[in-house]
Parts: structure tokens; sequence; C-alpha cells
């Protein structure tokens, strides 16, 4: 498992499990693209259908970690309710999702969206 970058012991119980989740979350997608891969490229039928197989199962394990980060880490829920499932221009849905003013967000291409980072003191 990938080190931590805070001291473990300052980290609660709930906070490992999801430094494991999105640990987890990783190497499952890190097995998709895998998977994909080889699947794609190989001419031999079985293995073909043997990598397939597996692809199909990697997603099942990342989409299951998903669900656990959306139950039980804060933003993943809300955010996931604005992207997923939708037929909108993924790029567009942004735009048009609710902020706390309920208005449509307005942004130039140049506006990350970040604010300004000028004269912040740390």
């Amino acid at each position: 498992m990938p080190n931590y970058i805070e001291p473990v012991e300052e980290l609660s119980s709930h906070d490992r499990d999801i430094h494991r989740t999105l640990n987890s979350l990783k190497e499952e997608i890190d097995a998709v693209e895998w998977y994909h891969q080889r699947a794609v490229t190989t001419t031999d039928i079985d293995m073909k259908a043997i990598l397939v197989h597996n692809l199909e199962e990697e997603i099942e394990h990342a989409c299951m970690l998903l669900e656990w980060l959306r139950r039980n880490m804060p933003g993943w829920d809300e955010r996931l309710k604005i992207y997923l499932f939708t037929a909108q221009s993924i790029t567009a849905i942004e735009d048009h999702a609710p902020t706390d003013s309920s208005e449509p967000k307005e942004r130039s291409l140049d506006d990350l969206g970040i604010g300004n980072l000028k004269n912040i003191s740390l």
C-alpha cells in the first residue's frame, strides 16, 4: 500500500479506510487498462474471452469502490449525482450544475474555477 503523506497515527480509522479505498480504486483502474489493452490486441479468440471476462470483473470492483466512496467520503455523492448517468456533454455539465446560488456557472476557458490566487497569505 502506498505511504501515507501524513503520520498514520493522526488519521482516524475511517480516514485509513478512505486511504485503502482510494488506493484500491487506483489499482482496479490500472487493471481495467491492462485487461483492455490485452483484450483488444490478442488474436486468440479464447484468450480474448478470458481477458474480457477479467476486464468486466475489474470494472465491477471499481464500481463497488466508487459506491463505497459515495457513501462514506464527503463530496462524492454530490458530484456523482451531477456527472453520472446523463446524456449532456460531460464538459458542459459543470456550467449548468447548481451552485450555492442555484445559478448556472459562467466561466471563460482561461478560468480554472479556482478563483484568484494572488494576494493570498498563508
